[in-house]
């Protein structure tokens, strides 16, 4: 199926709206951010959705701005028109089960990050972030809650070492783009199963 559309998936801290900026760059493509989305929509910044209305909210609101989204690619699809998008998803999209049956027919990128790089680039990022855990310790075990989630992801690119231009090149070749406009990829059949660590259908750059 050729499709017109990647998203990126991960912990936050690993990347995705730089990496998504850069790859839509390379590809021609829009670049979204779901977050920046919703926080259009709702009129409130992501942080004060969560102050003032609480996570379940705002997970109504993130499943909603994106069943949006997914609506509109999928009539450009349908008609073969727009332009290619790459959306950098929040770090909790694809954990609620709902969001991954939207994307199920989309291609998905897991960034993979290692745990102690996540928490540096949190420590430093001056991001209001809601859920950012005030210790090491929390924050690991939040992210190896996700993580069986994010292992369901089309592909699973380790970043370790390796430049923004290097991770794009790889994501490129992983989903075996046709020239700059369209991407080749099979939606998942197998029915979902989200309570073991699976191993990543497709992986790329692990270390040795």
């Amino acid at each position: 199926m050729a499709t017109r559309a990647v998203f990126l998936v991960g912990f936050m801290g690993c990347g995705k709206s730089r990496l998504g900026q850069e790859l839509a760059r390379r590809l021609g493509w829009d670049f979204v951010d779901l977050d920046a989305q919703i926080e259009s929509r709702e009129g409130q910044a992501i942080a004060e959705i969560f102050r003032d209305r609480g996570e379940d909210a705002f997970r109504m609101a993130e499943t909603s701005a994106l069943s949006d989204l997914i609506e509109s690619l999928d009539r450009d699809r349908d008609r073969n028109v727009g332009r290619g998008m790459v959306v950098a998803l929040g770090g909790g999209t694809f954990a609620q089960e709902r969001n991954r049956e939207l994307l199920r027919s989309w291609p998905s990128i897991f960034l993979e990050v290692p745990i102690d790089e996540l928490w540096r680039r949190c420590q430093n990022d001056p991001t209001k972030r809601p859920l950012r855990k005030d210790n090491l310790e929390d924050f690991a075990r939040m992210y190896e809650s996700r993580l069986p989630f994010y292992r369901q992801a089309t592909v699973t690119v380790v970043t370790a070492g390796k430049d923004p231009s290097s991770i794009c090149a790889e994501i490129e070749r992983s989903l075996h783009f046709e020239g700059r406009s369209e991407v080749r990829f099979e939606a998942r059949t197998e029915p979902e199963r989200s309570s073991p660590i699976l191993p990543a259908r497709f992986r790329t750059g692990e270390p040795k």
